[in-house]
C-alpha cells in the first residue's frame, strides 16, 4: 500500500476506483466497502484508493466536542494495509481544504490527483465549503469528469448498523464482545513498550507500559487482555487503561499490562493489546496496599475469564 501525502508531487495512480472517509476503526462496514471497491477495481482493471483526512474534519471544526478516535492514524494505516488497498491519499485538513468549493474539491482531488473512474461513498456524504456538496451534486460532477458514483450499502450485524459511532458506544458501556462483533475482531491498541516508574514490579505485578499518545480515548478501566507481537501466540494478561489516580494521576492515559507467567524484556517492542473483557472501571484507592489487593483480584478474574473460554 502506497501513501500519498498531499496534492503536490508526482506520485499518483494512473487511474483508480476510490472512496472517501475517516475509516476510524476499520470496522466490518469499512472492510465490506473495500471488498466492493476491489470487485469494481477488478472489473475495470484498476487499483483501489482511499482518501483520508488528518486531522479528521470534525476534529478540525470542533476539537473539544469531537468523539474519541478508535485508533490513531498509524494504527489505521497499518490495518488498512492488511486489506486490498493499493493507494491512500492522505490530505491535511486545514482552512484551505475546508473552504474549497465542491466543484474544485472534485476537480483537484478526485479528477486531477487520483484520476478516479469509479467512486463509492455514502448517500449522506457531504463535501466542500460549508459541507455544501451532496451526493446528487457529486454524481453530476462525476459525470462531468468522467467517473461514476455509487453509494455504500449499510452493513448490519444482528439488526444493528455497523458504524464507528456504534463501536464507540459499545466500548463506552464496556461491551467488548459487542464491539468485537462490529469490528470483526477484538478492539485493540498498539504502541511501543516504554519504561515506567516500576510501581507494578514493586507491588509484585510487573507491567509493560504503553503511552497511548492522546488524552481522549474510547475506553478506560481494567480488562482481560492478550498481547501480540511478543510470541507465536497472543499472551494473556490483565491491563489497566487510565490516568492512574491512586499515584497522582496523568494528563494522558497510560496502558499498563501485566502478562501472566511471562519472563522477558519487552522494552522498545511494538505490541498490540487486544481487549477481550472489561473487569471494572478505573478506581482510586486509599493506599498502595489496597491497590495491590485489587490488582491480585483483577488478575485472578482475568485468569478465570480465559480459563472459561
Amino acid at each position: 500500500m502506497r501513501v500519498i501525502h498531499g496534492l503536490s508531487g508526482t506520485i499518483c495512480p494512473p487511474a483508480c476506483v476510490a472512496s472517501i472517509g475517516n475509516f476510524d476503526g476499520v470496522h466490518l462496514g469499512h472492510q465490506t466497502l473495500v471488498r466492493r471497491l476491489t470487485e469494481q477495481g477488478h472489473r475495470l482493471g484498476l487499483p483501489v484508493a482511499l482518501v483520508l483526512f488528518e486531522p479528521q474534519p470534525r476534529e478540525f471544526f470542533d476539537q473539544d466536542q469531537s468523539p474519541p478516535r478508535l485508533m490513531r492514524l498509524s494504527e489505521k494505516l497499518t490495518r488498512l494495509a492488511e486489506l486490498p488497498v493499493d493507494w491512500v491519499l492522505l490530505l491535511r485538513f486545514d482552512e484551505k481544504l475546508a473552504t474549497l468549493a465542491p466543484a474544485d474539491f472534485v476537480r483537484r482531488i478526485l479528477a486531477e490527483r487520483l484520476h478516479v473512474r469509479h467512486l463509492i461513498v455514502g448517500d449522506d456524504f457531504r463535501f466542500g465549503r460549508g459541507r455544501s456538496g451532496d451526493y446528487e451534486l457529486l454524481c453530476r460532477l462525476g459525470r462531468l469528469h468522467g467517473f461514476a458514483v455509487s453509494d455504500t450499502e449499510s452493513v448490519t450485524v444482528g439488526g444493528i448498523r455497523v458504524s464507528s459511532t456504534r463501536v464507540r458506544e459499545a466500548l463506552g458501556r464496556g461491551d467488548m464482545a459487542g464491539a468485537a462483533t462490529l469490528l470483526g475482531r477484538p478492539y485493540a491498541l498498539r504502541g511501543r513498550v516504554v519504561h515506567g516508574d516500576q510501581l507494578g514490579r514493586r507491588l509484585g505485578f510487573p507491567t509493560a507500559n504503553i503511552e497511548l499518545g492522546r488524552e481522549n480515548i474510547p475506553v478506560q478501566g481494567v480488562f482481560a487482555v492478550t498481547m501480540s507481537g511478543i510470541s507465536a501466540e497472543p499472551w494473556p494478561g490483565v491491563a489497566n487503561i487510565g490516568i492512574r489516580p491512586t499515584v497522582g494521576g496523568h494528563r494522558k492515559a497510560m496502558l499498563e499490562t501485566h502478562l501472566f507467567d511471562f519472563a522477558g524484556d519487552l522494552y522498545g517492542r511494538r505490541v498490540e493489546i487486544h481487549l477481550h473483557y472489561k473487569l471494572r472501571d478505573e478506581m482510586r484507592f486509599a493506599n498502595l496496599e489496597e491497590l495491590k489487593e485489587q490488582i491480585a483480584c483483577d488478575a485472578a478474574a482475568a485468569r478465570s475469564h480465559f480459563a472459561a473460554g
